[in-house]
């Protein structure tokens, strides 16, 4: 088969490429922002291809309008200036007309010998990510990207049409992954509406005929998170000794907390580590929080797989026959924010297990809290279910990516 080598520079020198920085802070102020409109990419908001929605901010249409030459087409790639460098969005038809924002760069590919999903997925695979790091790197400041970078960058480039069938493979894994991850995003609404229902407005069934005092109602108790489970966290075994991380014990850290289960972690600990260290083995369904890191105080995690954590998960057992890890997990994603607000440290902002502990907590009657969890065990196991599904589908992905990325897969 045959490919052809060439940079992006070369298409830019061309006409078949065009390279946009975001606006500058002149341009798009702080006080341009809005609670609802347009949205904004930020640097934040890109993933490893597709788009990280969370703290989406946005424009108003005249602000947009103003800054047209900014706004995002279909097929268009979006990298970060600053941090993320590895990173990039693929812009979705969802997303044409956002506005690119200001610490981001855009690329246009405008040839029909180039099919820029093909691009996207090539920018996924390890070499190109390792690459990007060290053209933005620098030991002194934030690694960054310039015009000059991304024109560096070289594409390997088969024909059209085997760009196209690559795409449609790839494509195929990755439409299922954002089907499931939709299905996932309802199940996940469906659970904190419930108990929003039942624990925050307090509508809970037969509440017409309950009394219900300073918020409290009638057979329920108000204590704290210590007064129904029990906490404990974890370690880090010694960094000066490798061996310790070449096992086969998933160990959790922070970052690894996004409110979803755990069955895989980025490292694994042996059993020397675990009883060398004071990390600890934590069962199946395990309740975790971060207790460090700033914003990412508060997630949640629920071990699908037997885990030790490092000092920074929380890990909570449930003492009260009543508490259950699913609502464990709600609470905590409704508690989220007073969480943050009580994180203390002058380099590293966290919250201790104490502060966790003294949080209030409200407990129903055993048969209300029974009902509850009957009614949200089928939502939790399929959400597990589509996870399960969605980890095995990206890695069947990222097993071809590479082949098909050099040739070593015929399409």
């Amino acid at each position: 088969m045959s490919w052809k080598m060439l940079t992006i520079g070369d298409l830019v020198a061309t006409g078949a490429a065009d390279i946009q920085t975001g606006p500058f802070g002149t341009q798009l102020k702080a006080s341009d922002y809005v609670d609802d409109g347009i949205p904004v990419i930020n640097v934040r908001n890109i993933g490893f291809g597709g788009l990280k929605p969370a703290k989406l901010e946005f424009v108003t249409e005249e602000t947009s309008e103003r800054l047209a030459s900014h706004l995002l087409e279909p097929r268009d790639i979006v990298f970060g200036r600053k941090g993320a460098v590895d990173r990039h969005l693929y812009v979705s038809d969802e997303q044409a007309h956002w506005l690119q924002g200001s610490d981001c760069i855009r690329l246009r590919l405008s040839t029909e010998e180039i099919v820029p999903r093909f691009v996207s997925y090539a920018f996924l695979s390890e070499a190109h990510q390792k690459w990007m790091l060290t053209q933005a790197g620098n030991k002194a400041t934030m690694a960054s990207l310039n015009h000059d970078i991304i024109e560096r960058i070289a594409l390997r480039l088969p024909l059209p049409a085997v760009q196209e069938m690559t795409v449609d493979i790839l494509s195929a894994y990755d439409d299922l992954i954002e089907n499931n991850r939709r299905r996932m995003a309802l199940l996940e609404e469906a659970a904190r509406q419930l108990y929003r229902e039942w624990f925050v407005r307090l509508r809970f069934p037969g509440h017409e005929h309950t009394r219900i005092t300073n918020d409290v109602p009638e057979g329920w108790d108000l204590g704290t998170i210590a007064d129904f489970f029990d906490t404990t966290s974890g370690g880090t075994p010694s960094r000066a000794n490798p061996d310790f991380y070449i096992g086969d014990i998933n160990w959790v850290k922070t970052q690894e907390l996004n409110d979803n289960f755990i069955f895989g972690t980025e490292e694994r600990i042996t059993e020397d580590a675990l009883a060398r260290s004071s990390a600890k083995l934590f069962p199946i369904n395990t309740l975790l929080v971060s207790i460090y890191g700033g914003t990412n105080i508060g997630r949640t995690g629920i071990l699908a797989e037997r885990a030790a954590t490092n000092q920074a998960c929380c890990a909570l057992f449930p003492k009260d026959p009543r508490a259950h890890y699913i609502y464990g997990a709600l609470y905590f994603r409704e508690q989220r924010e007073r969480l943050i607000g009580l994180a203390q440290g002058a380099a590293q902002t966290n919250v201790s297990q104490q502060v966790v502990r003294a949080l209030p907590m409200l407990m129903a009657t055993p048969t209300l809290m029974s009902a509850f969890v009957e009614s949200l065990s089928p939502i939790f196991e399929q959400r597990r279910t589509l996870q399960q599904q969605n980890d095995k589908l990206r890695t069947a992905r990222d097993l071809l990516l590479p082949r098909l990325m050099t040739g070593q897969i015929v399409v």
